[in-house]
């Protein structure tokens, strides 16, 4: 990923506020698959001139629910696909779904997406969940996400 955002360009300043939801495979690696709902907040605010915060919530038809707040990067490969590297850490909640071992988990991943001319997105997500071993228990799990992000509030410079 790091050779990828070398020749990248960090997105464009006047990025507005964005509105995320998406839907796909809770689990996508193993056998034991879940459908995953999605709704993330993605703030145009920037620090250190291209981190921008982010906050979320997922939640799978096994009642496994997960809320979130991280940081993402959106770096610009040409003039309308963006590649977006993201960190969270979150609480979640494992309802009927697999065991993760502990109710403070982290995601990373990366979501590849065709920005619009209106600032809207449209995009592949996968990222990975786990404790990084603060338990016993780190199983860890991925998901597979078809995103749309809608612009809240039109351009904004900062």
């Amino acid at each position: 990923a790091f050779t990828l955002l070398m020749p990248a360009a960090p997105a464009r300043a006047d990025d507005p506020d964005l509105l995320t939801i998406g839907g796909g495979a809770y689990n996508v690696l193993r056998n034991a698959k879940e459908a995953e709902g999605r709704l993330e907040y993605r703030f145009s605010y920037r620090f250190l001139s291209i981190i921008r915060p982010i906050l979320g919530v997922l939640a799978t038809n096994d009642r496994t629910v997960y809320g979130y707040g991280g940081f993402r990067f959106d770096a610009e490969l040409g003039r309308h696909f963006v590649l977006s590297p993201e960190a969270a850490f979150g609480f979640w909640s494992r309802g009927e779904g697999k065991n993760l071992g502990g109710a403070e988990e982290f995601k990373t991943g990366a979501e590849l997406a065709y920005r619009f001319d209106d600032y809207s997105r449209l995009g592949f997500m996968f990222d990975h969940i786990s404790n990084a071993g603060i338990y016993s228990k780190n199983p860890g799990v991925e998901s597979a996400m078809i995103m749309y992000s809608i612009p809240i509030g039109g351009p904004r410079s900062r």
